[in-house]
């Protein structure tokens, strides 16, 4: 195998996303890259690069993608599962354009150098290989209040797996027009990798038009940190939509969930396990239901979730589909105004009676009020809040029709 390490200069603020635009070449090959990556390494659109294992940018040292690169992960289980990683202290630049988006995927997708999809996988092939997981050193609540924790997906003993810390304005660098299709991969009972993890991820990194799909575990995971982030699109999760945890405390904004064949929620949303609190904030999301198989919830809010979602459209859900607060300390933070909820535009499934029907507390002994009283009934296609999805045009799940825009 052939581990490609290109050093050059490249300068830039911290506040300018670094596009490198496409090289027009006709010498192209696969590159097989493992391990660890130092110094800075530029990754080009004329190449497929095939991630053998785990490849994790360290501590000090950047990753360079240019627009339109393809990134392919080999198949395998538990440590020998591929995943791209962004170590505490390590930057990526993987800013594609809307005609050039950068592609992960895996090495059975037959997609080839120039396309922007291939002919042969579908929403569910899923598990394909690991997934993308960036590291850094913004707060995040432990339990026990420890100073930092091993990411969920990577083994105990990898070290560079850890995330947390005391900076809420530490920058990974930027992830921009990228598509991630078909990890996640297993590495133990119960355990796999995500779309897109973000571990104690600061805001002074940039997160924007990022679509996840066919991923067995969530699409995407925020752990602690304070990153925002907006236009996501994840499509055919095998587990949950997009996944808070930690008290994250960034802003997540302009964006679609659509739930596949195995999905579980659209959104499952966990608050502190520590002493610090902090809390989200959802704006301007648009929920697409699954209403053939017996899976798929809109929301469930968790183990002491804090912080507000507004502005919400959801159809296409079955009727026993719910908005959950499923303990008595999320209904405390309920009652309290720690978990609040703007306006939810729902068109209401067949079978349910009043919108407020969807919304329900499965707290033993706090009881609330008002839980559902923001939401309204409409009419498919007759919403004022949710995602502007023609943001969202350049996705690929756009293009398999999946969302019919």
């Amino acid at each position: 195998m052939i581990l490609i390490t290109i050093l050059f200069v490249y300068a830039c603020s911290d506040d300018e996303l670094q596009i490198i635009e496409p090289i027009n070449s006709v010498n192209s090959e696969v590159i097989n890259v493992t391990g660890m990556l130092q110094g800075v390494n530029n990754w080009t659109s004329n190449n497929i690069y095939v991630l053998n294992q785990k490849v994790i940018v360290d501590a000090g040292s950047t990753l360079n993608i240019e627009a339109g690169t393809i990134i392919k992960g080999t198949a395998g289980q538990g440590s020998l599962a591929s995943a791209l990683v962004i170590a505490r202290g390590g930057m990526i630049n993987a800013n594609g354009t809307e005609n050039s988006p950068i592609i992960f995927t895996s090495v059975s997708d037959n997609i080839e150098i120039g396309q922007s999809s291939g002919t042969n996988l579908g929403p569910n092939d899923q598990g394909l290989w690991g997934g993308v997981l960036i590291l850094g050193n913004a707060p995040c609540s432990f339990s026990g209040d420890v100073s930092e924790l091993q990411i969920e997906g990577i083994p105990a003993d990898d070290t560079f797996g850890l995330y947390g810390g005391n900076n809420p304005n530490d920058n990974s660098g930027s992830f921009t027009y990228v598509s991630i299709r078909h990890g996640g991969a297993v590495i133990g009972a119960d355990n796999e990798i995500n779309g897109l993890t973000l571990g104690g991820v600061g805001n002074n990194t940039i997160i924007n038009n990022v679509e996840v799909v066919a991923n067995s575990d969530d699409g995407i995971e925020f752990f602690g940190g304070t990153v925002n982030a907006n236009n996501l699109l994840i499509w055919a999760s095998g587990d949950d939509g997009i996944d808070i945890d930690q008290a994250y405390s960034g802003t997540i904004s302009n964006s679609v969930v659509i739930l596949g064949d195995n999905s579980d929620h659209a959104l499952e949303i966990d608050g502190p396990e520590g002493s610090l609190f902090d809390s989200f904030i959802l704006n301007n999301i648009t929920l697409i239901g699954n209403d053939i198989t017996e899976n798929g919830e809109y929301a469930d809010y968790r183990s002491n979730a804090m912080g507000s979602t507004n502005n919400i459209y959801a159809y296409g859900f079955k009727s026993n589909s719910d908005v959950e607060i499923d303990n008595n300390g999320v209904a405390i933070n309920y009652n309290s105004g720690d978990l609040s909820f703007g306006e939810w535009q729902i068109v209401i499934p067949s079978g349910v009676d009043n919108v407020e029907d969807i919304f329900i507390n499965n707290a033993e002994s706090v009881t609330i009020s008002g839980f559902g009283s923001s939401a309204i009934a409409i009419s498919e296609g007759a919403n004022s809040v949710g995602c502007e999805t023609s943001e969202l045009s350049w996705a690929y799940s756009n293009s398999k029709a999946a969302l019919g825009w």
